[in-house]
């Protein structure tokens, strides 16, 4: 997908009086000694517009310069509490709500209360249900940044030579006990190296050449981008409790029900082996067409509907499964380190952040919905302009066919608990036991 960057420019400079206005202090601080406030976030593809915002927000507040550090998903988290622990982490940094109470439960993040009874802020802005994500104990920890919603990424080619339209996709069911339509899809986009696809009898799951499906086995404890989908479709819950989780169901029958079927496919030959793709990563496996499906978000839309992308995707809903149809979302927030020795510029910064000014020019990009609600439609009018297609994400979300990701304390245990157990799962162990230990293993943690 090309990059709009004209509507940054007019957003950005429109936005120089509203800057200046809820930057409190703002013309004492043109005057007053010079701050660098360090940022970080983890998504390559959102550094340059947000870059655009620091740069617009230094404008309007001379004496502040944002310096912005990107570090990919799988060092951002080890990176951020290291430096949490030694003292030096950044003064603003975007966060993931599975992580959130981990930061709230060690007294490591600002309450950003003041901003909205200051007026600096205006919660009625963003979509519904994401500012109040981040509230605990009526302390508000985060401004909302972004949401997402999940969806079933495949190439478009290989659907096609299939005998699959983009309709019949759309239409695709599942069960745990023979895997409804998406199952035969799966075994249909599947090829060995005879040229039999998945549905043959003779098909050769110990010579496959293209993986009709790659799961995505990296997803901690929530299953956004893989599992997770088909688990809650088969009426799996996270927990019992409501707000906050202490206890869980991780050894429920229809997680442990979804993962058995999953064991099943890669016993078919028709999803990877855990140890033979895992180290690959998503984006390299689908673009060798190593696999011809999976689960991916709208966050990485624009990478695969690219117009310089060499292999030809779409996307379409996940599909329905035997308590409907249900796709993970998930919105991401801009905290403030507790420890920062700029708190009022660290404000500054992130009431800008969650400004329809700073959002509304990430939205003309395209590269994610933000969190606030015009900032959504500008990206949708930005990847409409390039011959993106939504639907897939916003039907279901207009639909209210999706489910929040879990809240819990303890982060990195926990969802280090159940990503061990999802990997032994996938290299062959007992679906049952192991989810049944893993569960026993997080509720110990909150005992």
């Amino acid at each position: 997908m090309k990059r709009t960057t004209t509507a940054i420019a007019v957003a950005a400079a429109a936005s120089m009086l509203a800057l200046s206005a809820c930057s409190s202090g703002a013309s004492d601080d043109a005057t007053g000694d010079a701050v660098t406030l360090n940022y970080w976030l983890w998504d390559d593809t959102q550094l340059a517009a947000y870059q655009t915002c620091a740069d617009a927000f230094h404008e309007a507040n001379p004496n502040i310069t944002v310096d912005i550090t990107q570090t990919s998903w799988s060092q951002y988290w080890t990176n951020l509490s290291t430096q949490i622990t030694a003292g030096t982490a950044p003064d603003v940094f975007t966060n993931q709500i599975s992580y959130f109470m981990q930061f709230v439960d060690n007294n490591q993040l600002l309450d950003l209360s003041s901003l909205v009874d200051d007026g600096d802020v205006d919660l009625t802005a963003y979509k519904d249900g994401l500012a109040e994500r981040w509230v605990s104990d009526d302390a508000r920890y985060g401004l909302p940044k972004d949401w997402d919603v999940e969806g079933l990424l495949y190439n478009v080619d290989v659907a096609t030579a299939a005998g699959y339209t983009a309709d019949d996709i759309a239409a695709l069911t599942w069960n745990p006990d023979d895997g409804g339509t998406f199952g035969d899809f799966i075994k249909a986009m599947s090829l060995d190296s005879s040229g039999r696809n998945g549905l043959d009898p003779d098909y050769d799951a110990s010579a496959v050449v293209r993986y009709g499906f790659y799961p995505e086995w990296g997803d901690g404890a929530n299953g956004q981008n893989g599992w997770g989908n088909l688990a809650v479709s088969n009426g799996f819950t996270f927990s019992d409790d409501e707000g906050v989780a202490t206890t869980f169901n991780y050894d429920s029958e229809p997680l442990v029900e979804t993962m058995t079927w999953y064991q099943q496919m890669i016993d078919g030959g028709y999803m990877p082996q855990y140890d033979e793709q895992s180290s690959l990563g998503t984006e390299t496996v689908m673009t060798s067409v190593t696999a011809a499906s999976t689960f991916a978000g709208s966050f990485v839309a624009p990478t695969y509907l690219s117009s310089d992308q060499t292999v030809s995707f779409a996307y379409a809903t996940v599909p329905e499964g035997p308590e409907g149809r249900t796709a993970a979302t998930n919105g991401l927030a801009d905290s403030v380190w507790a420890g920062t020795e700029h708190q009022d510029e660290a404000l500054q910064w992130v009431a800008y952040l969650g400004s329809a000014e700073c959002q509304d020019s990430v939205g003309a990009t395209g590269v994610v919905y933000p969190a606030v609600t015009s900032g959504t439609e500008a990206s949708l009018a930005a990847r409409a302009a390039e011959g993106v297609d939504d639907s897939a994400f916003t039907s279901v979300a207009d639909a209210g066919e999706t489910f929040l990701l879990p809240i819990f304390s303890d982060a990195s245990q926990v969802n280090t608990a159940i990503q061990d157990a999802m990997t032994a799962i996938a290299q062959g162990a007992d679906p049952q036991e192991t989810l049944s230990t893993a569960n026993e293993t997080v509720e110990a943690l909150f005992q």
